[in-house]
């Protein structure tokens, strides 16, 4: 687990700013649940014979004894917080939520044991169009964030239930011949969950996929309908993809679209944003069957690839736009003239000097400050009502104005 420090603070609100602007403009609202839920609704959603739920959840008892869990993952919980407050039932829901969760995973880079998540949950839409707009949706994010050049766009179909469990018995059948040219992590998911074999890491693994069943082969016909309608919204709306039949998701709820941005800027851990269609999970934690698709977007690998990609925005991490230079016996009239330019342009960020020091002093700290202008209030300046205007970045030659003029001043620079 890590901390987020302040010079690294701004990436973070500048990504998350991007994002839930735009989830505002496609009307997606915002749902806040508790970090800590039943162990239970894990095991009962995720899988129990998942890598998350077998060896990665941070389970402790509580005093009553019950079982607890950090959420590893957020659908679940958007499930959970759902149906127990009845916004699931003839309803659609277009949700949106943001947060840390917590996996006991190997550290590296991109991935800690607390990390962070913008989620997308969508219920209640049954047709292929909704799957194109959380599509899309994910689309616009790594569009308007300026790193659609470093990505790609992967889909797949799982299909129904019953063309899984009829692929997972080819798939057995053929991986039992060559079970022990795999590796040891695929000999054991082979008897427990065979299709996460097929994210496997390992080159011969994979090498020895080349010649197994294809997902895409076993499709029911609806899902094979949905599917192909929604490549065909995805190339109506000009989104460039690739169909990989070897994409599973390492969550049991899913069916049907599977879906992973992917990158090659950040080595082994390629993945920015994944998700898929999930139509059984509602009622296998007691609901009603409600169709249901979203996807969750890891903040620490998105802010990795921003840097990585070279597409920050220049100023980030700039601490003020205007430093409030306070010289001598002049605090009660700094704070007051501060809070009227704040009152007046509350969209600049304006820093006052605390603690005194002399004007050399306090003029370092305004350059260090990042701002571009410094306000110079010493006691001559003060008593007259006057404030002194230096440019730290640009030749223009300093005023000495009123304070009234002062303002209007700025606020015509602006």
């Amino acid at each position: 687990m890590n901390d987020l420090l302040p010079a690294d603070s701004p990436h973070w609100q500048y990504v998350e700013g991007v994002v839930t602007d735009i989830l505002a403009r496609y009307g997606y609202q915002e749902i806040r649940f508790p970090i800590v839920e039943s162990t239970e609704l894990f095991k009962r959603s995720i899988g129990e014979v998942t890598d998350i739920v077998e060896k990665e959840m941070y389970t402790f008892e509580d005093r009553n004894g019950d079982s607890l869990t950090l959420r590893p993952e957020g659908t679940a919980c958007c499930v959970r917080a759902c149906e127990e407050n009845g916004l699931l039932y003839n309803q659609t829901q277009r949700l949106w939520y943001i947060g840390p969760m917590f996996r006991h995973e190997r550290p590296q880079k991109g991935r800690y044991r607390q990390f962070h998540q913008i989620g997308v949950e969508t219920f209640g839409i049954q047709g292929p169009d909704i799957d194109a707009e959380v599509l899309i949706l994910s689309a616009r994010i790594l569009r308007e964030l300026g790193v659609t050049d470093h990505v790609q766009l992967q889909i797949n179909s799982l299909g129904s239930s019953e063309a899984r469990l009829a692929y997972k018995n080819a798939l057995v059948a053929y991986l039992s011949d060559v079970q022990d040219q795999l590796d040891e992590d695929s000999k054991r998911r082979l008897s427990t969950n065979p299709m996460r074999i097929l994210d496997s890491k390992d080159a011969n693994t994979q090498a020895l996929l080349n010649g197994a069943p294809v997902l895409l082969d076993y499709l029911d016909e609806e899902s094979r309908a949905h599917f192909e309608g929604l490549k065909s919204l995805l190339d109506a709306a000009g989104i460039k993809y690739v169909v990989n039949s070897r994409l599973v998701r390492g969550l049991d709820y899913y069916g049907k679209t599977a879906f992973e941005w992917v990158t090659d800027k950040l080595g082994a851990q390629s993945t920015v944003c994944a998700g898929g269609r999930y139509d059984g999970l509602v009622e296998q934690l007691g609901g009603k069957a409600t169709p249901a698709v979203g996807f969750g977007v890891g903040l620490e690998r998105l802010v990795l690839l921003l840097q990585a990609a070279e597409v920050v925005p220049e100023g980030l991490g700039q601490q003020a736009d205007i430093y409030l230079v306070a010289v001598g016996d002049v605090q009660s009239t700094a704070m007051q003239l501060a809070e009227r330019v704040r009152d007046e342009l509350p969209f600049v960020r304006l820093l006052t000097n605390c603690g005194g020091g002399n004007f050399k002093n306090q003029l370092k700290k305004a350059d260090k400050s990042g701002a571009d202008i410094a306000l110079i209030l010493g006691e001559d300046e003060a008593q007259a009502g006057k404030v002194t205007i230096k440019f730290l970045r640009e030749e223009i030659e300093q005023q000495t104005l009123i304070f009234d003029e002062a303002i209007a001043y700025l606020l015509e620079l602006e």
